[in-house]
C-alpha cells in the first residue's frame, strides 16, 4: 500500500514512514517486540539521523531564496517605506542602547519592542550606517559597504532561514524531502515574501520566530513520541495508574524542544506584541498532542495524566518566554536615558525609581503607553486594508516608487510593491477550504496544526477592524508560512491520496504508480506556474526600472494596487 503524507489518517497511522512526493522517509522505531504493530506506527517518527539527499535538496532551495534576497539588496538607495524608523532605531540601539531621536537629541518614543531593531542594527553594526539628514557615517567593523546594505542585511538572512526552516519542518510534517522542498520553494517564490526579506522592517523576524517556536514544537512532540515508544520498548504498561504507568522523568527526558519553544516565543514577542496571537493556539497544540500520544499507548487516563504532567513544563517554558523578553530590554535597563526610564524625567508619569521594582513598573507603564498607542491607531492611511482583503491581495503597500531613470521610452517607473506572487495567494482560500475537509475526513492531526496556526495570525485582525483600526497587509506576515504549508499539503494529497481512516486498502500497483506520476505533474506543473508568476512581477518585488506601459501591465487590479 502507498502511504499518503498529507492526507494520511491520523487514526490510521499517524505517522507512517513513507512519504508523499516519492522518497521514503524511515523511523525511529523497528518492527518487533511485544508492542503492537499500529502503536509503533503511531508512535513513529522521522529518523533523526544525517539524511544527505534531504539537506542536499534543501541547501539547494536554501540558495535560491538566497541569491533572491541578496543579489542587488542595496537597491535602491536611501530609506524607503518605515525604514526611516527602523534603521534609525536599529542604529541608535547599537550607539546608546536605546532608540535614540538624533534630531532632538534624546530617547526615542517607540511603540514596538527592541529585538527586531537590535537585529537590523547587528548589520549596521557589521557594514556601516550612514544618515546624511542627522550627519552620521560611520564604517562597518568587519567590512563597510552601502550603509543600505547594512540595515538590510539581517532582514535577508533572517528572511532566508526562514526558508531553511519551513523545508524543514515541511519534511517533518509530511514525511517527504518532496513535499518539504516544495513549501521553501513557494516561500522562496513569493513576492510578499521577498519584498519583507530585502527591507528592513521588523515583519520579517516576527515570522521567523513564528514559525521557530512551531518547528521546535513538532521537534518536541516527536522527542515525546520517542520517549514513550522506548518506555513500552522497555516493558512500562501505560494502563497502570500513578508514575507507574508513565515513562521516566530524568533529566536526559525533558522537553528540552518546548523550552527552547519558550525562548523563540520570547523573541517572537520581543519583536512586536502580535506574536500573542499565536500563544494559546501553540499551548493548545502541546496538550493535545500529549493527550495523543497517551491515547495512542493505551493510557487510561490521558486527559488527566497530560494536565498532572505537562502543565509545569507549559509554566516553566513561560517563564522563560518572559525572561527572554525582559532580556531584550537590556539596554534600555542599563541605560539612564531610555523612554520613561527615570521617573525624575517624567514627574507627570506615575513613574518609580525603586530598585528593581521601580523599573519593572516603568517598563509596564511604557508599554501602557504603547498598547493606548496601537488600540488608538486609526488615523486613515493610504495603503490601510482590511483582513477580509488581504489574501485576496486588495490592498497592497507600495514601499517605494520613482518615475527616474533613462528605460528608453518617454515615462519610466520603478516600484517596490509589498505583493504576495499572486497565484500563490489567491490559492490560499481553496487550499484551506481543502484542507478542513480533509483534515475532518482523515483525522490528520497535521491539518489541524496548519489550520490552528493560520487561524491565530489572521483571525484577530478581524476583531480590531470592528473598532475601524488602520491596519495593513504585512500584518499577514506570521501566517504566510502556514498558508503555505496549506498548499503544499493540498498538493500532497493530489500526489498521493490516502484510503479511509484506519483501513488497510489493497491499491493495484500499476495504478498507484500512474495516479502519482498524474498527481506529480500536477503538482510540479503548479509549482512551475507559480515560479513563472514570481518572475513576471519579480521587477516591481526589487524596485527594476521599467517602462511606464511596462509597469501598468503588471496592475492586474487596476487603481487598488496603485
Amino acid at each position: 500500500m502507498t502511504s499518503a503524507s498529507t492526507a494520511q489518517s491520523a487514526g490510521r497511522t499517524e505517522a507512517e514512514p513513507t512519504a508523499a512526493g516519492g522518497d521514503p522517509g524511515r523511523t525511529s522505531q523497528e518492527a518487533g517486540g511485544a508492542v503492537p504493530g499500529v502503536v509503533r506506527r503511531r508512535l513513529a517518527t522521522v529518523d533523526a539521523q544525517l539524511d544527505g539527499r534531504s539537506w542536499l535538496a534543501t541547501a539547494v532551495v536554501v540558495a535560491i531564496a538566497a541569491i533572491l534576497r541578496f543579489v542587488g539588496l542595496s537597491g535602491p538607495n536611501g530609506k524607503i517605506f518605515d525604514e526611516v524608523y527602523y534603521a534609525r532605531d536599529g542604529w541608535g540601539l547599537v550607539d546608546k542602547g536605546i532608540e535614540w531621536n538624533y534630531k532632538d537629541g534624546g530617547p526615542s518614543y517607540v511603540v514596538h519592542p527592541p529585538l527586531g531593531k537590535w537585529l537590523i542594527g547587528l548589520g549596521e553594526w557589521a557594514f556601516g550606517y550612514s544618515d546624511a539628514e542627522h550627519n552620521i557615517s560611520v564604517p562597518g567593523h568587519l567590512v563597510t559597504t552601502a550603509p543600505e546594505f547594512g540595515w538590510r542585511f539581517s532582514a535577508a538572512v533572517v528572511g532566508t532561514l526562514s526558508v531553511l526552516l519551513l523545508v524543514r519542518i515541511g519534511r517533518r510534517l509530511f514525511r517527504s524531502t518532496a513535499l518539504g522542498c516544495a513549501a521553501g520553494l513557494l516561500l522562496a517564490l513569493d513576492g510578499f515574501h521577498l519584498v519583507l526579506s530585502r527591507t528592513a522592517l521588523l515583519d520579517i523576524f516576527l515570522l521567523f520566530f513564528v514559525l521557530a517556536t512551531f518547528g521546535a514544537l513538532v521537534l518536541d512532540r516527536d522527542a515525546r513520541r520517542r520517549r514513550w515508544a522506548r518506555a513500552l520498548d522497555a516493558g512500562l504498561d501505560p494502563s497502570r495508574p500513578g508514575r507507574a504507568g508513565r515513562p521516566d522523568t530524568g533529566w536526559r527526558d525533558w522537553p528540552w524542544w518546548r523550552l527552547a519553544a519558550g525562548v523563540l516565543f520570547g523573541c517572537a514577542c520581543a519583536v512586536k506584541w502580535s506574536a500573542l496571537y499565536f500563544l494559546p493556539a501553540f499551548a493548545l497544540l502541546v496538550l493535545l498532542w500529549e493527550v495523543g500520544v497517551r491515547r495512542s499507548a493505551g493510557a487510561r487516563r490521558p486527559w488527566r495524566d497530560t494536565l498532572l504532567d505537562e502543565l509545569p513544563w507549559l509554566v516553566l517554558a513561560g517563564v522563560l518566554m518572559v525572561a527572554t523578553y525582559l532580556a531584550t530590554w537590556t539596554g534600555w535597563f542599563l541605560s539612564d536615558d531610555g523612554y520613561y526610564r527615570l521617573a525624575e524625567r517624567y514627574p507627570n508619569a506615575p513613574l518609580s525609581d525603586t530598585p528593581v521594582i521601580g523599573a519593572l513598573n516603568n517598563l509596564f507603564q511604557y508599554h501602557k503607553a504603547a498598547y493606548g498607542f496601537h488600540t488608538g491607531l486609526d488615523d486613515p492611511h493610504k495603503y490601510q486594508s482590511w483582513p477580509w482583503q488581504w489574501l485576496l491581495l486588495g490592498r497592497p503597500v507600495a514601499f517605494y516608487w520613482s518615475g527616474d531613470g533613462a528605460c528608453g521610452a518617454p515615462s519610466c517607473a520603478s516600484e517596490i510593491l509589498l505583493l504576495g506572487t499572486p497565484l500563490l495567494w489567491w490559492s490560499f482560500l481553496p487550499a484551506l477550504v481543502a484542507l478542513v475537509w480533509l483534515g475532518v475526513a482523515r483525522r490528520d492531526w497535521r491539518a489541524g496544526a496548519i489550520l490552528l496556526c493560520v487561524a491565530a495570525g489572521l483571525l484577530p485582525w478581524f476583531w480590531f477592524a470592528l473598532d475601524g483600526r488602520t491596519m495593513f497587509s504585512f500584518y499577514t506576515a506570521p501566517a504566510l508560512p502556514f498558508l503555505v504549508l496549506a498548499v503544499a499539503y493540498v498538493l500532497g494529497a493530489i500526489v498521493s491520496p490516502a484510503g479511509p481512516p484506519g483501513e488497510q486498502v489493497a491499491v493495484d500497483p500499476e495504478a498507484s504508480r500512474d495516479r502519482r506520476l498524474l498527481g506529480g505533474v500536477i503538482a510540479g506543473g503548479y509549482v512551475l506556474l507559480v515560479a513563472l508568476c514570481f518572475a513576471y512581477f519579480y521587477p516591481i518585488f526589487v524596485g527594476k526600472l521599467m517602462t511606464y506601459a511596462e509597469w501598468s501591465a503588471r496592475m492586474w487590479l487596476d487603481g487598488r494596487w496603485i
